[in-house]
């Protein structure tokens, strides 16, 4: 396995859900991977979450440790020796600061963009997880947030739910310059859950998003749901062998 490049806490996940066409995503899904679906649905999430305790290749680095950021992301499968790695692909995900988003596109070529960012939590429930969590940020001068207030109390996953499905992809795969694909592997352990009442999404989606995809993002969402989230590691990329002209 590939050294790890970075490892963080990611925590307080925002995660809402919905229900797209294939044809949709189709244009953005990486060379030598293909679109996965759970129970025959096809899922773009929107993402928010804390970035907390960050290292590179093992160093801290100074004002670069916690962070929000935000990703608009859908969900892919490659095969190996019959092995189906299940991954995620970004369409896009901000962060706060120039240098993340420098660096995340030099490595990784993903597609970061630096917005101003800022996150509100409410004050723990019983579970210990904010009885509200809020995170935003700023494009042309207006603020765009996403929000979610939890109910009830956390649960581990069910295998072969929607929530696994969400949140179990451990593979990273993004299209590079020349067309190939880099792999990358993410390992966590298994997230508590928990319901949410009804999301608000609010402010100028299409800015950062284009018209079409925030269409999507502002009709009702398939799920939506906040994870605790935990320690991650996320190792060094490797090239894919290009599969198609």
């Amino acid at each position: 396995m590939p050294r790890a490049f970075l490892t963080a806490e990611w925590r307080n996940l925002v995660m809402i859900n919905f229900a797209v066409d294939p044809a949709v995503l189709e244009p953005f899904v990486p060379d030598g991977t293909a679109l996965d679906s759970w129970n025959g649905a096809t899922f773009v999430s929107l993402v928010g979450f804390l970035f907390a305790n960050t290292r590179l290749l093992g160093v801290p680095i100074p004002w670069h440790r916690t962070f929000e950021e935000v990703n608009l992301r859908f969900y892919v499968r490659r095969t190996v020796n019959q092995d189906v790695r299940r991954g995620v692909t970004f369409v896009r995900e901000l962060v706060p600061r120039r240098a993340i988003a420098g660096v995340a596109r030099a490595i990784y070529n993903e597609p970061y963009r630096a917005l101003p960012m800022r996150h509100q939590f409410g004050a723990p429930g019983p579970d210990g997880v904010p009885r509200r969590v809020e995170y935003g940020w700023r494009s042309h001068g207006e603020w765009t947030s996403l929000a979610v207030a939890p109910i009830g109390s956390g649960r581990r996953v069910v295998p072969e739910s929607q929530e696994e499905f969400i949140t179990e992809h451990f593979w990273g795969y993004t299209r590079q310059r020349d067309g190939t694909t880099i792999e990358y592997q993410v390992e966590h352990p298994q997230w508590r859950v928990w319901d949410v009442e009804p999301p608000v999404i609010a402010g100028n989606l299409a800015s950062v998003y284009g018209t079409a995809l925030a269409a999507i993002l502002r009709e009702r969402p398939a799920s939506a749901f906040l994870a605790d989230g935990s320690a991650v590691t996320v190792h060094a990329p490797q090239r894919l062998p290009r599969s198609r002209a």
